[in-house]
């Protein structure tokens, strides 16, 4: 159960400006994602910690990582307030055990390339399934997919958009679905528009 109250969570992720975060917010997102990896949406510290600072407290923060060191982790998600961590590269167990007394949300984000892994193997709260190459905005076949269970908290990602999530939603039933280059009118560069039109199709599928 998504965080504001409906049944399907909703993140939206690599925004950069107030006015796509309240976009967000007002649009009924359960997460937003604020990139710190190599990335034409990563942002700096001060900038995530300012436009975090806009989001109500029921919505969670996320701070997004790729392969970074830990001490750098822990150092951004402190200088940044941010309520929830995503791991999106190959950190490994010992990785995840070292970051989970932090007390925030921990996603594991996972770029598809064979078989599915299960949710909880790095003692994640949530799993994201993500398409082979993270953030280049592809649609990956998931259909064969020995997917999470009914009820594990788990969001589709992976070149989803306005005309697709419903029907991704419809087919997969997900817990949740995570959506970046899908709002874009460039790379990097988000659209009102496009949040407010994604959330109400992944919502009504």
């Amino acid at each position: 159960m998504g965080t504001s109250g409906t049944s399907l969570f909703v993140k939206v992720c690599g925004l950069r400006t107030e006015r796509d975060v309240d976009t967000a917010v007002e649009a009924g997102a359960d997460a937003i994602g604020f990139v710190f990896a190599e990335s034409p949406r990563r942002i700096d510290a001060a900038t995530a910690r300012r436009l975090a600072e806009r989001v109500p407290e029921g919505i969670l923060t996320v701070g997004v990582f790729r392969n970074q060191p830990i001490e750098d982790v822990r150092e951004l998600l402190e200088a940044t307030g941010m309520r929830a961590m995503q791991l999106h590269g190959d950190e490994d167990l010992a990785f995840y055990d070292a970051l989970r007394p932090a007390g925030r949300t921990l996603i594991r984000g996972v770029a598809v390339r064979g078989e599915v892994p299960r949710h909880g193997e790095r003692g994640e709260d949530i799993l994201l399934l993500d398409a082979p190459v993270p953030g280049a905005g592809e649609v990956w076949d998931h259909s064969g997919k020995r997917l999470p269970e009914p009820g594990q908290a788990w969001l589709l990602a992976g070149g989803l958009d306005p005309r697709n999530v419903a029907g991704a939603v419809r087919a997969v039933r997900p817990w949740g679905v995570d959506v970046s280059s899908g709002i874009e009118v460039s790379r990097g560069v988000k659209s009102p528009d496009l949040i407010e039109s994604f959330i109400r199709a992944a919502r009504g599928a």
